[in-house]
């Protein structure tokens, strides 16, 4: 699993969001409710591509402080 999950789970989401396009059709307000879910969606993937991007690849590497030999 590496950054190519990225891209996957990012067409995943495009799919989600036209969905969303055709399932709100019949409610009271339908842009409304498109707006919501395509938001959200969309936010969601950004907040989760950038927290799995940052934990693959770490802007600082993490040292060990205790560092021990062992005889």
């Amino acid at each position: 699993m590496g950054g190519a999950l990225v891209f996957w789970v990012g067409i995943l989401v495009c799919g989600l969001c036209a969905g969303a396009l055709f399932t709100f059709k019949s409610m009271a307000d339908p842009t409304l409710w498109r707006t919501c879910a395509i938001l959200s969606l969309s936010c969601c993937y950004l907040m989760w591509a950038v927290t799995y991007l940052a934990q693959l690849h770490p802007i600082i590497v993490p040292k060990r402080d205790d560092l021990r030999i062992d005889l």
